[in-house]
């Protein structure tokens, strides 16, 4: 689902994002991928970064290459709080994963209601 930056400041690419991916090193909070890795993922979801030979057989094999880009996450969920410590710099994996977290603990919830 495409974001909708209406709800993030007017700073956000030109400041915060800039600084949680310093902060973090440029790299995924939870699996330490570097961001603009290039590679695939084998069968086990692994990430494998390849060098241009690697990338040209994968192409020529069908696997598919991609650049790691990352995000910066809201670890509350909530887009309105940009406190540098509820923000994290997150590979798709992982905060697709993170979210998801968050996807079934409220739909738990919605029942004890």
């Amino acid at each position: 689902m495409p974001v909708d930056y209406s709800n993030y400041p007017a700073d956000w690419f030109d400041r915060i994002r800039p600084d949680i991916l310093k902060r973090d090193g440029y790299k995924c909070k939870f699996c330490r991928l570097p961001n603009r890795a290039i590679g695939y993922r084998d069968a086990s979801g692994q990430f494998i970064e390849a060098d241009f030979f690697l990338q040209q057989w994968c192409k020529a094999s069908g696997i598919r290459v991609f650049k790691i880009v990352l995000t910066i996450m809201h670890l509350d969920h909530n887009t309105k709080n940009n406190d540098y410590t509820n923000l994290a710099a997150g590979c798709q994996q992982c905060h697709n994963r993170y979210d998801a977290k968050n996807r079934a603990f409220r739909r738990s919830t919605r029942y004890l209601k």
